[in-house]
């Protein structure tokens, strides 16, 4: 019979492939929508999203992990900051998508596992592997040929990937469930959502005033849209190491650069060459995660079971 650490391990893995399937669809969601403000998407992704969240913590019998983290001013602290950088990913996100730079949304997120890596030598200490050092070295190569050669430095890109390792990493170490720790975030962004949507509703420039049953359904849909992947991805991020989730994130970049395919983005020889780079460097990048994972040695159940 499998041990509890490799059905935790199993699950983590499912939950981020999950996770990382829906976000790399989640462009087209936005391309529907390029006829609303990016701002006041924003707001609708929060405000959809809390009665959601609320609706599966009671379901699911977590009310009182809730009450728990917000009494508890480490966690609280920790999910405002984690909070903020999910926003402002969520912003730029829309922003690329909806003005037509999915393929610097796409780079950001091929970037992102990287980033994970040197978050863990400037952080936790960690030395680079031969392998990560080459796929680094790559990727930054990548980047500064689309800067100098195509005039177009990826700031989309790297915000994109910076803030989603901050927000991965403060939610790895925040002592709170998956799905109370994303409730608290929502909640806490909450009052400024409305406030925003208040302001646009006052100035006359929302879509939500329409009234069109067919536009209002789309806006709510971001509610689970936002959650449920978000969801599944802070479940694997409790389950698995940031190494292991960088591997799986090639998922969700994949996907999205089709879909950029798909929407007709001018492909430039400079996004070319810069990707040729990035997939090279994920490619070893991944055989390097997947290599030394197999060296590993294996963890002693009574002892997995005490890390637990």
């Amino acid at each position: 019979m499998p041990s509890e650490t490799s059905n935790t391990a199993r699950g983590g893995v499912l939950a981020a492939v999950a996770a990382y399937t829906m976000w790399g669809f989640f462009p087209l969601y936005f391309i529907l929508l390029r006829n609303v403000s990016s701002f006041e998407l924003l707001a609708d992704r929060i405000l959809f999203a809390v009665p959601l969240g609320a609706a599966i913590v009671l379901l699911r019998g977590q009310s009182k992990e809730v009450r728990a983290g917000f009494s508890d001013r480490r966690v609280l602290l920790a999910l405002g900051v984690s909070s903020v950088f999910i926003a402002i990913n969520w912003l730029v996100y829309i922003i690329a998508v909806q003005g037509g730079h999915i393929f610097q949304a796409s780079l950001g997120y091929y970037i992102n596992p990287l980033i994970y890596v040197l978050v863990g030598v400037a952080v936790l200490g960690e030395r680079l592997r031969m392998g990560q050092t080459a796929a680094v070295a790559l990727a930054a190569i990548g980047v500064l040929v689309l800067t100098v050669y195509g005039g177009e430095f990826p700031v989309v890109s790297l915000t994109l990937a910076i803030s989603f390792t901050i927000y991965g990493y403060v939610r790895k170490k925040a002592a709170i469930g998956a799905m109370p720790g994303l409730f608290i975030e929502t909640v806490l962004l909450a009052p400024l959502a409305a406030l925003a949507l208040w302001w646009m509703v006052a100035t006359g420039d929302t879509a939500i005033e329409s009234g069109d049953a067919g536009l209002l359904a789309l806006l709510a849909f971001a509610g689970p849209a936002t959650v449920v992947p978000l969801l599944f991805f802070a479940m694997a991020a409790r389950r698995l190491p940031l190494a292991t989730l960088g591997f799986l994130q090639f998922i969700g970049p994949t996907i999205q650069f089709l879909v950029g395919l798909w929407d007709g983005e001018d492909f430039t020889f400079a996004h070319q060459i810069c990707f040729g780079f990035i997939w090279v460097a994920a490619s070893i990048f991944a055989w390097d995660a997947w290599t030394h994972r197999s060296r590993a040695p294996r963890v002693p159940r009574a002892r997995a079971a005490a890390a637990k």
